[in-house]
C-alpha cells in the first residue's frame, strides 16, 4: 500500500522557461540512465527479495518511492519549461519570451524543430515516460535477479549512469531553479551509489560476494580459465599490464594471469541441410 502527499518532494522552479531543456529532461525521466528505470528496478528487486531478514526489502522499498517522487520532479519541470512554448509557426519571437526577439535570429520554428512534437501534439505540453529523442521506455533494462548481491552491482551502476546524465543535465541547464533542483538529484545520486555500496560491504564485501553466486562450489568451475585475461591481438603481443593481469584477484581467491588466446576447439562443421528446412537454397557451389 502506498500514500502520496501533494507537495514535492524538493522545490522546482523555473524562471525562464525552455521547451528545448525539456526535451533534455525528457532523458531523466525516460532514459536509461533514468528515475523511471531506478524506480521500478528498487521495486522489483524489493517485490522479490528472499531471506531471513526483510531489511534489505524495506530499503529498496524506501529508495524505490522517493525515485518515484524524483519522477514527479522531471515531470513538473517539463511541464514548467513548456509553459511558454509556441504551438504554431507563426508565433514569432517578440511575441515570445521564450523564443526572443526575432532580430535576434530566435524563431518560434527552431523552437518547435528542437522540441518533441508529442509534447505539443499528444500530451498537451507535459511530460511522458520515453527520453529525449521520444522512445518509450519499455522496461528492458530492469535488473532485478533475485540475487542481492548482482543487484547491488547493478545499482551501483544505473546510480553512476544516472549521476553522470543528472551533472550533465545540470551544466547544459541556464535557468537557476533548475540547476537548484538538479544539484538536489546529483546529491541524491551520490548517497545511493554509497548505499548500494554500504549493503556489499555489510554483505562481506568483494571476497564475501564474489564470484556471484557465490553459492556454487567454485571447484567445479574451470581451474584454468576463472582468473586469467585473455589476450586477442592477432599478432600475439602481450596487453598492457594492469591490476588485472596479475597478483591476487579481487575475491582474493586466485591470481590473475595471462593467456594469449588460442584455438581450444575445432572449426564447427554442420550437418547437411534438412530438405525441409529451406536452407539448400542458401548453399554455395
Amino acid at each position: 500500500m502506498y500514500f502520496h502527499d501533494k507537495r514535492l518532494q524538493y522545490p522546482v522552479k523555473v524562471e525562464n522557461p525552455d521547451p528545448i531543456f525539456a526535451r533534455m529532461l525528457q532523458q531523466a525521466i525516460g532514459g536509461i540512465e533514468g528515475e523511471i528505470r531506478v524506480c521500478m528496478q528498487y521495486f522489483f528487486q524489493a517485490w522479490g527479495a528472499r531471506g531471513p531478514t526483510t531489511k534489505y526489502r524495506d530499503m529498496l522499498l524506501h529508495t524505490a518511492t522517493e525515485e518515484m517522487g524524483h519522477v514527479e520532479m522531471l515531470a513538473t519541470a517539463v511541464a514548467l519549461n513548456l509553459e511558454k512554448a509556441p504551438s504554431s509557426l507563426q508565433e514569432a519571437g517578440a511575441a515570445d519570451g521564450v523564443v526572443g526577439a526575432v532580430m535576434g535570429g530566435g524563431s518560434a520554428r527552431h523552437t518547435i524543430e528542437g522540441m518533441l512534437h508529442r509534447h505539443l501534439l499528444s500530451t498537451g505540453m507535459a511530460a511522458f515516460p520515453a527520453n529525449c529523442e521520444g522512445v518509450p521506455f519499455d522496461m528492458s533494462h530492469i535488473y532485478a535477479s533475485g540475487n542481492l548481491a548482482a543487484d547491488m552491482y547493478c545499482n551501483v551502476a544505473a546510480e553512476s549512469t544516472g549521476r553522470v546524465l543528472a551533472v550533465r543535465l545540470y551544466n547544459a541547464a541556464h535557468d537557476a531553479g533548475m540547476k537548484d533542483m538538479l544539484h538536489f538529484m546529483i546529491a541524491r545520486d551520490t548517497m545511493h551509489q554509497q548505499q548500494w555500496l554500504a549493503v556489499l560491504e555489510e554483505m562481506g564485501g568483494h571476497e564475501g560476494t564474489l564470484p556471484i553466486p557465490n553459492s556454487f562450489p567454485q571447484e567445479k568451475e574451470d581451474q584454468k580459465n576463472n582468473y586469467n585475461f585473455y589476450a586477442t591481438a592477432q599478432d600475439g603481443s602481450p596487453p598492457p599490464e594492469g591490476r588485472w593481469t596479475s597478483g591476487p584477484s579481487i575475491d582474493g581467491k586466485g591470481q590473475f594471469s595471462v593467456f594469449q588466446n588460442k584455438p581450444m576447439g575445432e572449426e564447427p562443421v554442420l550437418g547437411p541441410a534438412r530438405p525441409d528446412s529451406g536452407a539448400e537454397t542458401q548453399q554455395i557451389g
